[in-house]
């Protein structure tokens, strides 16, 4: 359009030609102001797929991008590299089930349904009607919904309203109970509500499918690893959510030292290690290979860039089926091992990758935890988070990791084995209730990340202000009873600075 006109109009001073003028110039600001609202939605990111990967009893530092030596993670690491590697995430808890319902839920240990492996009552290791879980919180906003491996949050003949596909997942395939996913060679895995049937024999089977082997022929981690790679093609063009939770690299309890079943050792068959150990290094690369497969199937069906992937582990390493986490270094510089309430218990591997929206080959020093999840998977989908979460939206930070996550409570952590006890992080304060009477001790995670050093007798304010979370975080239930004090504080205290 020749713009200079808009000047011999107005030399001319016709009223019928300003009025013109007037007339064109609005229609070019009207088709600007239309364009606008088009160009802005056309920048703005799609509503992603999301695939969240749940290791099991992987250890903080069982994988190459986390300062593992002895065991190969080739596609682990890349996806860091590729990706946004945290060094401070915690699991929801330091055992399976607990860790489990904080990621499903967004309520900490003191708030979820499940609060450990075990309870006091028979639906005390099973979600209710009433709990909202992300599943529901994607479904509700159009999202297909899948859980493929091991649940552990509702169990078939008890009341049943855990199951997954009552939890907001379309479909499920795996393991419902824990205990029947501690063998790698059952005689069935669920399909939804029906058992699918393997060629496998397990002599002296329990009620649950737990036991060992006789004859081995389908080994369930790779079974499942092929139904998840099913369902990212079956739903490859509409929005999804893939619950992948393996249970590579848990031990076979039942087979007490010859626990870390593998179909082969592979590239360590060789090696001078126990029989164990060249296990559980098969099964960590076996693991790898399987991430590998996820990621090469999301680039091979285009969906890269609209696809969020996150990886980690439920907990802290374990010492279960003859492995030796002290012959890997598997909780690197931390502190315990899973069931321990030090960070080697809780803080484990955390990798974000989501080519062209997650900056690549980052490392952030952020705190996020397992309580983050759903508000975060909410807020890229658009959909209205629940009352009672209790993580925070970390997108912003997961984008642009210059960007601080703003808390206005502890992460915190409470465990019933052997006695009960708890545990909080404020900034870099970290408070440890050892249970049995013991005294409260606290560690200053900046200075000391394997807390070694108890400072609770140099900073006893700093003590007093964080213990007084320790009881407002807890709620009671009858499914998990306590020894926690009964008289609750009426006001939430003020967060400590460090």
């Amino acid at each position: 359009m020749n713009l200079g006109i808009f000047s011999d109009f107005a030399v001319a001073g016709s009223r019928r030609k300003k009025g013109l003028v007037r007339g064109l110039m609005w229609l070019l600001v009207c088709c600007l102001w239309a364009f606008v609202p088009v160009a802005e939605a056309a920048q703005a990111p799609l509503r992603p797929n999301i695939i969240f990967i749940l290791a099991d009893d992987l250890g903080y530092g069982d994988v190459g991008c986390y300062g593992q030596k002895l065991i190969q993670t080739p596609n682990i690491d890349r996806m860091a590299r590729e990706g946004l590697r945290f060094t401070q995430a915690y699991a929801g808890s330091t055992v399976c089930a607990p860790s489990r319902s904080v990621l499903m839920t967004g309520q900490h240990t003191g708030h979820t349904r499940v609060r450990g492996n075990g309870g006091a009552t028979p639906l005390a290791q099973s979600l209710r009607p009433d709990d909202v879980t992300v599943a529901r919180v994607l479904k509700e906003a159009g999202y297909t919904t899948a859980l493929v491996g091991k649940w552990g949050l509702g169990d078939a003949g008890v009341q049943e309203v855990g199951l997954p596909r009552r939890q907001g997942f379309d479909y499920f395939y795996g393991y419902l109970n824990q205990h029947h996913a501690h063998n790698y060679y059952p005689t069935f895995l669920w399909r939804n509500e029906e058992q699918v049937q393997l060629r496998n024999e397990v002599p002296n089977e329990d009620k649950h499918g737990a036991g060992v082997a006789s004859v081995r022929v389908d080994y369930s981690s790779d079974l499942m690893a092929d139904e998840a790679l099913a369902f990212l093609r079956r739903v490859q063009d509409r929005p999804f959510f893939l619950y992948y939770a393996t249970t590579l690299p848990h031990a076979n309890n039942e087979a007490r030292q010859k626990g870390c079943e593998v179909p082969d050792l592979g590239i360590y068959a060789d090696r001078e290690w126990s029989e164990p150990n060249k296990g559980f290094a098969a099964m960590v690369s076996r693991l790898d290979r399987d991430v590998g497969r996820i990621l090469d199937t999301v680039r091979e069906l285009g969906l890269e860039r609209r696809t969020l992937v996150i990886f980690t582990s439920d907990n802290g390493p374990h010492r279960e089926g003859g492995n030796d986490p002290d012959f890997f270094d598997s909780n690197g510089p931390l502190r315990g091992i899973k069931r321990s309430m030090y960070d080697g218990g809780i803080r484990v591997p955390f990798i974000v990758w989501w080519p062209g929206v997650v900056p690549a080959g980052r490392v952030s020093h952020e705190v996020i935890w397992f309580a983050d999840f759903l508000p975060t998977a909410a807020a890229l989908a658009g959909a209205r988070v629940p009352a009672g979460v209790d993580g925070v939206d970390v997108s912003g930070h997961w984008r642009r990791p210059s960007t601080k996550v703003k808390r206005t409570a502890p992460l915190y952590w409470e465990f019933y084995e052997g006695g009960f006890k708890q545990a909080l992080r404020h900034k870099d304060w970290k408070l440890v209730n050892p249970g049995a009477g013991k005294p409260l001790e606290l560690y200053d995670l900046r200075k000391d990340v394997g807390e070694t050093n108890n400072v609770a007798a140099r900073y006893p304010k700093v003590v007093g202000e964080l213990a007084a979370w320790l009881a407002v975080l807890h709620q009671e239930t009858p499914d998990w009873p306590t020894n926690a004090p009964a008289r609750r504080a009426q006001a939430e205290p003020a967060p400590v600075k460090p």
